[in-house]
Parts: structure tokens; C-alpha cells; sequence
């Protein structure tokens, strides 16, 4: 999924997964073989047909066979798209008290309702602290 030119670029688990492989210069088959994973498998993840694992190992494998580092905002990236995959909320903002007082307003966000500009700013706050 992808917004309009000139918005931000939002983008689903396998298109980045496949993105990543791309720009690595791998092909699904020479990917899969140098990794051994089933290109079956893999395909159907990137065509967002199969969703992701959530398992912590598999995914760092993944990511790690992807090369992205450990700790980057691809990282981040990488896992908080598998978790949206999959209907979850990341388990880092569950288990982070003040963001979960949050996650109200981003979902009345997300449902075209209007933020207080107080509600904003602390939003604002939160997300850069």
C-alpha cells in the first residue's frame, strides 16, 4: 500500500522485504538458495500473501540475511511492518506505559477525528523523547 506523490511512502512487510533483497542485488532464487529459504515461501511473503512470522529469531534472521543492522530504523522498520502485518501492536509500545496513553488518539487519528492541539504537542513530545 502506498500513498499519493509527494506524501510520505507507506509500504507493506513484503514490498520492503523485496526491496531490501533488490537492492542487495539478489534475485528470489539466488536469495533463497544462499540463505536457505523456500522461494515458495518467501514469495508469497513478499507479495504480502503469506504474512510474517512474528518470532523474534525468524525475523532477525531475516532481516539479518537482508543486512539490515541490528538497531537501525530499517530495523524498526522491519519488525513494526511484520507486526501490522499481523494485526499487532509491537510489543516495545505495549510494554512503554506512556506511549500506550497514546495509542487512543493515533487510532481517532487514523479515523479522520481531529487532535487537540495540547494532545498533539504531547504526542509530539512522546514521539521524540
Amino acid at each position: 500500500m502506498k500513498k499519493n506523490q509527494g506524501e510520505s511512502q507507506l509500504i507493506a512487510f513484503g514490498e520492503f522485504f523485496r526491496q531490501k533483497r533488490i537492492a542487495l542485488g539478489f534475485t528470489l532464487r539466488s536469495f533463497c538458495k544462499q540463505y536457505q529459504l523456500d522461494p515458495g515461501n518467501v514469495s508469497r511473503l513478499e507479495r504480502n500473501i503469506l504474512p510474517p512470522t512474528l518470532d523474534e529469531e525468524k525475523l532477525s534472521g531475516y532481516a539479518t540475511a537482508l543486512k539490515i543492522t541490528r538497531g537501525s530504523s530499517d530495523w524498526v522498520t522491519f519488525f513494526d511492518l511484520a507486526n501490522t502485518a499481523k494485526g499487532r501492536i509491537p510489543s516495545d509500545i505495549l510494554n512503554h506505559e506512556e506511549a500506550m496513553k497514546y495509542l487512543p488518539l493515533v487510532f481517532r487519528t487514523a479515523r479522520g477525528k481531529k487532535l487537540t492541539k495540547k494532545k498533539l504537542q504531547d504526542l509530539i513530545k512522546l514521539i521524540n523523547s
